[in-house]
């Protein structure tokens, strides 16, 4: 069969690298591989696990382990953040001269402190070199971008010496905003919800930065109040988690309806169209992307005043972030749940935020535009 020149040009075949493959970023390249069919894909990626010698040794594990793969002819590179591009291209010189796009979900200058150890400096130098590497820089978020820029100009000011100009303001200048697009799925007729009283989701990573202590401090204040409601807390487990986890689900009991991460993405869907409100209390988000599927699968969003939050969720939605105070915010969080929760069928009826602009439907198109046009300019 012999192709028209202009479908044979639209035909790429393109290496998708995850070596952090963690939920949102498996979300994402299948979402990208299932958006755009007519393209080859070749995919590479690791277990989301053993952060520190991942994000490290992420070049030595790709390189030696996949090389007859990584030495292929490819018309793009696409890179998740995670990935060390410019040691990998590196060691594996044939990649050097691939169009490459880096996608970055999130970035390391803008995690807590708790993260803010010496050693991660290594990291944020790391995410450094990765977007200097690439032709093209994607960031989920605005908050995303601006953290990554500002943390990469304060740590290079605070070098001794020989720190070229202009570095920062070049990785700025081939950057571009593109959020993760949400599933089409999530989008469906949205059910009738049950009656009774309001269900609340909790849809996060089960970690000191998503802030736990605060939303089962807010739910506590609530059930102190007589105000009935109902909870999932699904998000993903690790064998290292704080106490508040033990604290909560015997203190909640039966008002709990779901405690564990749901593995099954079918019913995950379900569980949050079933749902009524959509919680976070996150310290550190940098689209928020557990938050919007619930309001793209019908929850009302409540998410604090900060991170990328304002970027997607009406102010109306969001609570006022009060960050060094957990104690006081946790009360301001009961009040705005407690309210929702005394009036059901009000909060039901309700108005939520119109997501569909995140669709892929939506996003397919600017995607296409990155991915062939990096090909483009990169090979002018």
């Amino acid at each position: 069969m012999v192709l028209p020149a202009a479908e044979f040009l639209s035909l790429m075949k393109i290496l998708l690298l995850s070596p952090y493959d963690a939920a949102s970023h498996r979300v994402w390249r299948e979402g990208l591989v299932r958006s755009f069919p007519e393209h080859e894909w070749v995919i590479l990626s690791l277990p989301p696990r053993f952060f520190a010698w991942r994000t490290r040794g992420n070049p030595l594990s790709l390189a030696f382990g996949n090389r007859e793969t990584l030495t292929g002819k490819y018309d793009l590179l696409i890179a998740t953040s995670m990935t060390d591009l410019a040691e990998l291209k590196g060691i594996v010189p044939a990649l050097a001269v691939v169009p490459s796009v880096v996608y970055f979900h999130e970035n390391q200058f803008a995690y807590p402190e708790q993260r803010a150890r010496k050693e991660y400096q290594n990291y944020k130098f790391t995410n450094l070199y990765t977007a200097l590497a690439a032709d093209a820089v994607l960031f989920n978020s605005r908050y995303n971008r601006d953290t990554f820029l500002e943390g990469a100009d304060s740590l290079l000011q605070i070098m001794p010496d020989h720190v070229p100009r202009g570095i920062v303001r070049s990785v700025a200048e081939k950057s571009r905003i593109l959020p993760v697009p949400l599933e089409e799925g999530l989008f469906k007729e949205k059910t009738v919800k049950p009656s009774g009283p309001i269900t609340i989701v909790w849809n996060h990573r089960w970690e000191h930065d998503k802030a736990p202590d605060r939303f089962f401090e807010a739910l506590f204040k609530v059930r102190e109040r007589k105000i009935s409601f109902l909870v999932h807390v699904i998000g993903q487990r690790f064998k290292k988690q704080s106490d508040i986890f033990t604290q909560a689900r015997e203190k909640l009991g039966e008002q709990v309806l779901s405690w564990g991460y749901v593995e099954d993405r079918r019913r995950y869907k379900d569980l949050l169209a079933s749902s009524d409100v959509v919680v976070s209390t996150a310290l550190h988000d940098f689209q928020g992307l557990a938050v919007l599927e619930g309001v793209a699968a019908g929850c009302r969003p409540l998410v604090p005043d900060r991170l990328a939050y304002p970027e997607f969720i009406p102010p109306g939605f969001r609570y006022p972030s009060l960050r060094e105070d957990p104690c006081e915010e946790a009360a301001v969080l009961a009040d705005r749940i407690g309210k929702l929760c005394v009036d059901p069928e009000g909060t039901r009826s309700g108005p939520i935020p119109d997501l569909e602009c995140l669709s892929w439907n939506n996003m397919a198109s600017k995607y296409r535009e990155i991915i062939e046009g990096t090909v483009v300019v990169a090979g002018a």
